[in-house]
């Protein structure tokens, strides 16, 4: 079992700002506009009437990329065995943190499971710390000792990263619940999977946030396989939104490839709960384009399956094909982009393969006894 580990400031800086991307939006926008995806097919790529605005595009597409690039990087350092372990890929789920993080407020926590890379970089943890707990070295987020699925950042309000199914969702609700005694006016978004749904303690934890009002939402990413398990297969009710309804609990679903659905739904949800309304659910549909982790081929399911929704829904894409017919850029520009991008990834990656590993006096450290 993985030590408990605190989070330790990893070394280096990294530029989180491309020049050639506008500057991050204003968090606290409310936009209105509903959108609902089908629970039987690719949910259609509409907005819900929502629009952005050019930096808000730009800001997007970069803050998507990253974690694109990200990903691929580490699942190429996997593939060489200076990744060892479980290591889950975030490919194709990224509007999904990308348009939430565009909805939150300074000092709102996000706490997930397992697949939980591009909730790191989505608030904005430094990405050579981040590469750098995938290879085990001292200077990662848990000083090498967590590993993929165990980092935190108190400073950036991301509280993990938790390896066991469904484990996150009782304690996120346990910090809207210290929000609320604090009164601080702060919301806990909570994320777990289709598969961590069916589990028990999701339940217990909607009928004590309904109970008491807390400020949380639950944000299910529907990427439509609990490992290799079709949610057609796992779940009697494939509308995941409506889970909290014997919790009088509200709910939608979401286009979960579509960055500003995500984001108009976030606004709705977390504005509902920061209201003292109490805990709001968002099913954003989903879909992951490699396998559940490195280990997984991914053999029950076509790759023409996998193909298609490439090329029709990535979210992307929608993005960078929006900003060229726009004319909010052109093709050299996001070539830029997508240059700084990967020169962040590739030192993230240089510093994570030559970083020292921790010294095995850490052995001892940061234990609960």
């Amino acid at each position: 079992m993985a030590a408990s580990a605190a989070k330790a400031a990893p070394k280096g800086e990294t530029a989180r700002t491309a020049k050639a991307a506008a500057p991050k939006p204003q968090r606290a926008a409310k936009t209105a506009g509903k959108n609902a995806a089908s629970k039987d097919k690719a949910p259609a790529a509409t907005s819900g009437g929502l629009s952005f605005s050019k930096e808000q595009e730009l800001h997007a597409h970069r803050e998507m990329l990253l974690i694109r690039r990200f990903e691929e990087k580490a699942g190429q350092l996997y593939g060489m065995g200076l990744i060892g372990g479980f290591c889950h890929l975030y490919i194709g789920q990224e509007a999904v943190v990308i348009g939430m993080q565009m909805a939150v407020e300074q000092g709102d926590q996000v706490i997930t499971g397992y697949r939980d890379h591009g909730h790191m970089l989505a608030c904005e943890m430094d990405p050579k710390g981040v590469m750098a707990e995938l290879t085990g070295r001292r200077g990662g987020y848990s000083k090498g000792k967590g590993g993929s699925m165990h980092m935190f950042s108190v400073e950036k309000q991301f509280y993990g990263g938790h390896g066991i199914v469904g484990a996150q969702v009782s304690l996120g609700t346990g910090l809207a619940f210290a929000n609320k005694y604090k009164k601080n006016g702060k919301v806990s978004l909570v994320y777990f999977g289709d598969g961590a749904s069916n589990q028990g303690q999701v339940y217990e934890s909607f009928n004590m946030a309904k109970l008491w009002k807390l400020p949380v939402v639950y944000v299910i990413e529907n990427n439509k396989y609990g490992m290799g398990t079709s949610v057609e297969r796992a779940s009697s009710n494939t509308n995941l939104s409506q889970r909290g309804a014997s919790f009088d609990i509200p709910g939608e679903q979401v286009d979960g490839m579509d960055v500003r659905a995500v984001k108009a739904a976030g606004d709705r949800a977390i504005a509902h709960a920061r209201e003292g309304k109490g805990p709001y659910i968002l099913e954003m549909v989903t879909y992951r384009y490699r396998g559940h982790s490195m280990s997984d081929p991914a053999k029950y399911r076509s790759k023409d399956e996998v193909q298609k929704m490439r090329e029709t829904h990535d979210p992307i894409e929608q993005v960078r094909a929006r900003l060229l017919k726009d004319g909010h850029a052109s093709e050299e520009e996001l070539k830029a982009v997508d240059k700084e991008v990967r020169d962040i990834v590739n030192a993230a990656a240089e510093f994570a393969t030559n970083d020292a590993e921790p010294d095995p006096s850490e052995l001892w450290t940061d234990i609960l006894r």
